[in-house]
């Protein structure tokens, strides 16, 4: 038996990188979990990875930024699996510029995905949380639910060239400890995981030689090598964390060990500290 078995999950942005390490952490411990991509493919590998390996898992296709995919997302886990045990908020992209070269459409774009469509998925699932914690509460039993949303070291410290990503994953905290304030009354922990340099395909590359496309929009991805290197020298551990090392972050407060753990932000940055 795996610490989540028979817990339902949906894990936003899981079929790529620290989302499908996420995903499949909670799978290897027993969660029944909802795959979402904005590509049908990447979504449908990691369900068939999951699957392949005992566990119980379905897509949901689509951007987290679209008007009624948070109820879409929410809706697929009760449909598949009964109810919702755990949400992870993981979904996002960078789209940088100095802020004299920064557009609106940037900074909406930016805010949209990483803040507001947290916000919508939270509120989409609000209704099935208090009601599956009023029937609890009500029998005499206390089962406890998580939400684990996905800060960065930017959000804590800034960064240049991501004023908008920044005062997007410095929201985030606000949402977080807002939100465990109102929950707690229906036991649900509320925490955030604040990433630092983690390897995956946005930071791998090699800055203007990859790009990836949005919603139509082409956007350059990668880091400049001397930069990373710079990060890493600044990190006490020495170099980035692998994606598995920031799914551990994340998943550990799923567990029945992390119940008294609410409002919190851990960094998962290797002891790098601005």
């Amino acid at each position: 038996m795996g610490k989540l078995e028979g817990r339902s999950a949906i894990v936003s942005g899981s079929g790529r990188g620290i989302g499908r390490a996420i995903a499949l952490k909670l799978a290897a411990e027993g969660a029944r979990v909802v795959i979402n991509d904005l590509d049908a493919d990447p979504a449908a590998e990691v369900v068939a990875e999951i699957l392949a390996r005992g566990g119980e898992a379905v897509p949901c296709v689509g951007n987290v930024t679209e008007d009624g995919f948070a109820e879409a997302f929410v809706n697929t886990a009760v449909e598949s699996f009964g109810g919702l045990d755990i949400i992870i908020n993981n979904a996002g992209y960078t789209w940088d510029a100095v802020i004299q070269k920064m557009t609106d459409e940037q900074w909406d774009a930016i805010q949209d995905v990483h803040l507001k469509a947290p916000f919508r998925i939270l509120r989409a699932a609000q209704p099935i949380l208090s009601q599956d914690a009023k029937a609890e509460i009500a029998e005499g039993r206390r089962v406890h639910r998580k939400v684990v949303n996905i800060s960065s070291i930017s959000g804590l410290f800034g960064n240049v060239g991501q004023a908008n990503y920044s005062s997007a994953k410095a929201g985030i905290l606000g949402l977080t400890r807002a939100l465990a304030k109102e929950w707690g009354r229906y036991n649900v922990n509320v925490n955030a995981v604040a990433f630092g340099m983690i390897n995956t395909r946005l930071t791998e590359a090699t800055a203007g030689d990859s790009s990836i496309q949005i919603e139509g929009r082409d956007l350059k991805v990668g880091m400049n090598p001397q930069i990373a290197d710079r990060m890493n020298a600044m990190t006490p551990l020495g170099r980035a964390g692998a994606a598995e090392e920031a799914a551990g972050a994340v998943v550990m407060l799923t567990y029945p060990e992390a119940d008294y753990i609410s409002g919190e932000m851990i960094t998962a940055g290797g002891g790098f500290l601005g």
